[in-house]
């Protein structure tokens, strides 16, 4: 079933509605559900649900008896797992590709009997969520990768995999510890009642992930809402096109593009063990984000630690300037358990390599642009 999440934005689900009339089927049964949660200015939302012609299946309005809110919208949406077997969920301020429905179905079958795999997401992140820099997985052959970050933009789930984190999260019921150095500072902060925040501290406490794809499958207008002051288009991302792809998904064992909640490569550890010729951890944080201790650190923050190794930053990703041992003075392996000088490297050399699309006259008007933001929000705050 394709389950669609709406909330007082009637352009948003109109937008939403369109694409997926647009998108590719093979099969004329599909349910669709539309859940409007109950709000002031949400009778023009239902309108646009009811007069919806879906052609490919069954149509279901739900419109809530009470404003729920989006954790509970969500929590209560997943469980129709339960009765069709698997879902797609989608907030209404996504945009689908042609193909979204054909390789969720695909991904959902190649998952099911994978017991490390929370769900499946037809978004790819191009963006680190935590440090706000561009973000790309390492390229391995494969049409997928995989995060230790549950997807919120477009994601799907078989009945099991819903469950497992359905039990969980009713163990946990009285739980709000997040002081675990596991769970990104980012995703701590976020309010309780973010849903994705208890989704991602369930895969990191049970060393599970989600399936991502090369090409995303969905889009992310982040419009006006109760999570977003204004519209951006951060989160905007190439979409997969209407042509069949023959999708070659790999295992968790042989993926090399396996990440942590930090959009860390994980698997990188093994290749600094075998660098280091030991067993110990070492802890990979190349965006210098990670509160995490270990004696072995590879960072890209300069510490006052002895400096074992320096890699430079030229390749894309980055995670492949370790693998191909890059020279420079961008990142570096330390032993922490040594005392040493912080090494130096020019910040203007980061800047450069994230931001290579932006001319000097444009990040002086947004260093314009940001000072009188800062100075409006000031003013409404007194």
């Amino acid at each position: 079933a394709i389950v669609i999440v709406a909330y007082n934005r009637v352009h948003s689900l109109k937008r939403l509605l369109k694409s997926i009339a647009q998108a590719e089927y093979d099969r004329k049964d599909i349910p669709l559900i539309i859940s409007v949660d109950r709000g002031e200015q949400n009778i023009d939302v239902v309108r646009i649900a009811e007069d919806f012609d879906w052609e490919y299946g069954s149509k279901k309005v739900v419109y809530q008896q009470e404003n729920l809110g989006l954790k509970q919208h969500i929590l209560q949406c997943g469980d129709y797992t339960k009765e069709y077997g698997s879902i797609i969920m989608l907030e209404d301020d996504l945009y689908v590709s042609p193909a979204f429905y054909l390789y969720a179905r695909k991904a959902l079958d190649f998952t099911e009997q994978m017991d490390q795999i929370a769900g499946v997401s037809l978004y790819n992140h191009l963006f680190n969520v935590h440090t706000r820099e561009p973000f790309s997985a390492l390229e391995d052959g494969f049409s997928n990768w995989y995060m230790q970050f549950a997807s919120s933009w477009g994601q799907a789930w078989t009945c099991e995999q819903w469950l497992k984190f359905k039990s969980w999260l009713l163990s946990r019921e009285n739980d709000e510890q997040f002081d675990d150095p596991r769970i990104p500072h980012n995703v701590a902060s976020w309010s309780d009642h973010s849903w994705l925040k208890y989704f991602i501290k369930y895969m990191i406490e049970n060393d599970l992930y989600f399936l991502y794809p090369r090409i995303s499958l969905t889009t992310n207008f982040f419009d006006e809402g109760q999570h977003a002051k204004k519209a951006v288009t951060d989160l905007q991302v190439p979409l997969a096109g209407r042509k069949q792809r023959a999708y070659h998904f790999s295992s968790l064992e042989q993926s090399e593009a396996v990440y942590d909640a930090f959009f860390e490569n994980s698997k990188l550890e093994q290749k600094m063990k075998e660098f280091l010729q030991t067993e110990e951890l070492c802890v990979i944080d190349l965006y210098g984000y990670k509160t995490q201790k270990s004696r072995y650190l590879l960072s890209g923050a300069c510490k006052p630690y002895q400096v074992l190794a320096r890699f430079g930053c030229r390749l894309r990703p980055m995670d492949a300037n370790i693998y191909e041992e890059t020279e420079g003075d961008y990142f570096f392996l330390y032993d922490t358990s040594v005392q040493g000088k912080k090494p130096k490297k020019a910040d203007v050399d980061q800047y450069l390599y994230h931001y290579r699309a932006l001319k000097s006259k444009y990040m002086v008007k947004l260093l314009f642009y940001r000072i009188k933001e800062a100075i409006s929000i000031q003013k409404s705050n007194q």
